[in-house]
């Protein structure tokens, strides 16, 4: 019988909804070693706090998130709070002797999100980040393919995430706010696709170049309509790479990209095969093997659904009756669980570490776009 895991969650917003989920959901498609319990919700806006609450099911809530690093029976503190927080709170439940996991980014600046790793490296709890895109079944089994060696030496990465909201007819919000955000995009989508890419390839960047920030929408309203306010973050942003194992790659977000809601892509491309990956078609992985026969060689489609064949499907429903955006989620918070309990999750887990090794990506293409030159990562430190 899965032992109880009393955890707090800090933040109700979208991703709190989408935590919150994964927390009432996981135990019943996966047999976790450790059934986490909603304990506290911890949030500033009172008046939304308790119902939040309610609907969610968490046993308790507070406006002062202190209260959770100070209960010795919460074990695992999840931190869903905008960017410039997320390093506070978690060094502060690392230094309560909690295991934390963290949303993306790891912080809004390089500077922040080392703390955040060197006090997980004098911690003795666990850390984890929200890469859960690593949990659609079609990248899993990506992963699974390259290791495998099914691609070969790997060349070329492509990657690119684009979004629609982001335009003048957006109000207002703490994303569009450097100090607060960090930045716009870029750390908000061209996080994901530097984490799957590296975690695909196994490879690390060794140069960033090419760089270009740009903010389309310099001034947005208030959303209560009382004025307008400067916007400081890039509204899309493109680099390119050199991986230290040799391979070359591009990358580029937009939130101001028209027909694209929500279009994270990655495509690699080796010495025997290639494959490529879209979320918005995510149970799909399309793969072209060059050791097939060349009157028939093609790219095929996979569809990722098979519990059988592929990782984390056959905790769900019969084949190609498919999953969506919040099974991510459950099956990272699955993964979690096995780890905590000392077990080995399907695909390897991203750490503080991990995710501060996506932070120097980050940094190094926005000092690249400000100098216009390219930025070796071992001047990012």
């Amino acid at each position: 019988m899965a032992r109880p895991l009393n955890v707090a969650l800090i933040g109700q917003k979208f991703m709190g909804r989408a935590h919150s989920n994964a927390y009432a959901q996981v135990g019943h498609f996966f047999d976790v070693p450790l059934q986490p319990v909603r304990h506290t919700i911890a949030a500033r806006n009172a008046e939304e706090l308790a119902a939040f609450a309610e609907r969610w099911g968490w046993q308790h809530h507070t406006t002062n998130w202190q209260d959770i690093a100070a209960n010795d029976a919460i074990e695992l503190v999840d931190v869903a709070t905008p960017n410039h927080l997320h390093a506070e709170a978690s060094i502060a439940m690392l230094a309560a002797g909690k295991h934390v996991l963290c949303e993306k980014p790891l912080a809004h600046t390089l500077e922040a999100a080392r703390t955040m790793r060197d006090a997980a490296a004098a911690a003795q709890g666990k850390t984890f980040v929200w890469f859960n895109y690593r949990r659609c079944p079609a990248v899993a089994l990506a992963y699974q393919l390259v290791r495998d060696g099914l691609l070969g030496e790997i060349h070329h990465v492509r990657g690119h995430y684009l979004q629609s909201w982001g335009g003048a007819q957006t109000p207002m919000s703490w994303r569009f706010k450097k100090s607060i955000a960090g930045s716009g995009a870029h750390g908000d989508l061209n996080a994901h696709i530097v984490d799957m890419a590296r975690f695909l390839t196994g490879d690390e960047v060794a140069e960033v170049s090419g760089a270009i920030a740009k903010t389309f929408v310099t001034e947005r309203s208030l959303p209560d309509g009382s004025g307008t306010e400067e916007c400081d973050v890039d509204d899309a942003c493109l680099f390119l790479t050199k991986f230290a194992g040799g391979a070359v790659g591009s990358f580029e977000a937009s939130r101001v990209a028209p027909g694209h809601e929500n279009r994270n892509t990655l495509e690699l491309n080796g010495s025997k095969g290639s494959l490529k990956f879209d979320f918005e078609d995510m149970n799909v992985l399309s793969v072209f093997d060059g050791g097939d026969a060349p009157a028939t060689r093609g790219w095929k489609r996979v569809m990722c659904t098979s519990g059988e064949h592929h990782p984390y499907a056959g905790q769900w429903w019969p084949d190609a009756h498919v999953l969506g955006y919040e099974h991510g989620f459950v099956n990272m918070l699955a993964d979690v669980l096995v780890a905590l309990d000392g077990g080995q999750p399907v695909v390897p887990l991203p750490d503080f570490d991990d995710a501060y090794q996506t932070q120097r990506v980050l940094e190094a293409a926005l000092i690249s776009a400000t100098r216009g030159a390219a930025v070796p990562l071992d001047e990012v430190e």
